[in-house]
Formats: structure tokens, sequence, C-alpha cells
């Protein structure tokens, strides 16, 4: 574990693994809900499958990092990818090539970065990712919302949040079942995205349906492959580790030469 202070003085909580020095960094950005340990050991298994290095961290709310300290907008997801990302990057991995691999928010995370067309970013990993909302995805919301009320899904959650579960529980919670954050939409971004993708979902995703897939594939600039998985749901690369594994690896390896 490693702290990284911000300008806004708050800590960001990091993980770095070994890799060999001439292969890009893998950088792992965790779901809307999730944190560092949420990842499990996946983060691990790739870096030693691919001989890679990685990086991953807690985004501020979440996990060991600094508590949220004001609402979110509809520009939240903006926000972590221009403003926290670059200095994550600037601060932990001066000068080294990368790829960005996101789960969910994650994923929309590592799309908005991937559209400013970083020198460094040899490519991007989505999981799961959204780009626009869909009744599923509100619908998912509201079932967690139900899990969490119950009290199963916020003992789960505190495991990994400790403190920080309700508020970061009802800021997720509360922007994606907003009206006003309906209209959130990142369509606009894609052409500009040029970097090699590998755009993975679980057919059965709770929070979106297969058409977050066809729109990052048809509308970004550069080659994007899409992997839609039978029987999954919102996290392929735990419901299918060893499939999930070997695919980003094919991915990376490619990448990496």
């Amino acid at each position: 574990m490693a702290l990284l202070t911000l300008d806004t003085g708050q800590q960001l909580n990091y993980e770095q693994y070994a890799g060999e020095t001439n292969r890009p960094w893998l950088v792992f950005l965790h779901e809307g809900l999730g944190s560092i340990t949420q990842w499990r050991d996946y983060p691990q298994q790739l870096c030693q499958h691919t001989g890679c290095p990685g990086m991953v961290y807690d985004r501020i709310g979440y996990g060991l990092s600094s508590q949220l300290t004001r609402p979110r907008t509809i520009h939240y997801l903006h926000e972590y990818a221009l403003y926290e990302l670059p200095l994550v990057l600037d601060a932990v991995l001066p000068d080294q090539n990368f790829i960005l691999i996101g789960h969910s928010d994650g994923g929309s995370i590592s799309l908005l970065f991937s559209a400013e067309r970083w020198p460094r970013l040899l490519g991007t990993v989505t999981v799961s990712a959204h780009v626009f909302v869909e009744p599923a995805s509100i619908t998912g919301v509201e079932q967690a919302e139900l899990s969490f009320a119950r009290g199963e899904l916020k003992r789960g959650l505190a495991r990994h949040h400790g403190d920080k579960t309700e508020t970061m529980f009802r800021a997720w919670a509360d922007t994606w079942t907003s009206p006003w954050f309906r209209s959130w939409n990142i369509e606009y971004v894609l052409p500009a995205i040029e970097v090699p993708m590998l755009v993975l979902q679980g057919r059965d995703d709770q929070y979106g349906t297969s058409a977050q897939v066809d729109a990052i594939v048809n509308m970004s600039a550069g080659p994007a492959t899409p992997l839609l998985l039978e029987d999954c749901s919102h996290s392929p690369h735990l419901e299918f580790p060893e499939l999930s594994l070997d695919l980003m690896s094919c991915f990376v390896n490619r990448l990496a030469r």
C-alpha cells in the first residue's frame, strides 16, 4: 500500500505489481462501488500472465483513499478521468507506456481518458463500460438499493470501504437514479479514440445491454474488438477469470510487442 497526496490535500491509495521493465504498465480502474480489494487477485494474475507491471488504485471516495467532500455532478466521471487519473499517472508512472483496464464506471473513465489521445496510452480494455443511461441501468441500480437497504450489500461493501460505505453508495445510487442524470451520454467522445480496444461485457449484465458494446465499437475511430460472454452478468473477470485472463493477455501481448 502507498499513498499519493493530491493538491487538494486528499490522499489516494494505490498498489503496484512488479513486471518486466520493457513491458507497458497495466492500470486498473475499479467499478462504481469498487476498490483495490474488490478486484481480488485479478490484477496480479494478469500481470503474471503478461509479464507487465501493474498499478491499481482506490479513487477518491473509495477504499482506503480519502472521503468524498462534495456532491457529485453529471460530470463526475469526467472529473475522475480528466483530473484524478492524469495526476496519478504523472506522479506514479512518469514517462511509462501503459494500457488501461477499466470495469463499469472504470471502463467509462477509461473511454473518456482514451479520447484525450495521450501518446503513452497503447490501448484500452473496457469491462461492462457504459456510455449512456439505459432503463436497464436504472433498474439495476434500484435493485442494488433494495439489497443495500436489506443490509447484505451494505455489509459486503463495508468490508472494503469502512466508514465511507454509506456516502459512497448514496453518491453512486442517487446519481444514477436522478432525473438530471438520465441525459448523461459520452458517445460524443468515441470518435476521438484511436487506440486499440477490447470491449468485454456479459450478455446478462444487470446494468446495461449490448447496445453499450455496439456504440463503443461502432463509434470509435480505432480498432475495437467486442466480446459478449454468455451466462455472464456485470463482472466477467470474476465470473470467468480464466477466460478473461486469456482474452486480455492476448490483447495486451499484441500491443506490448
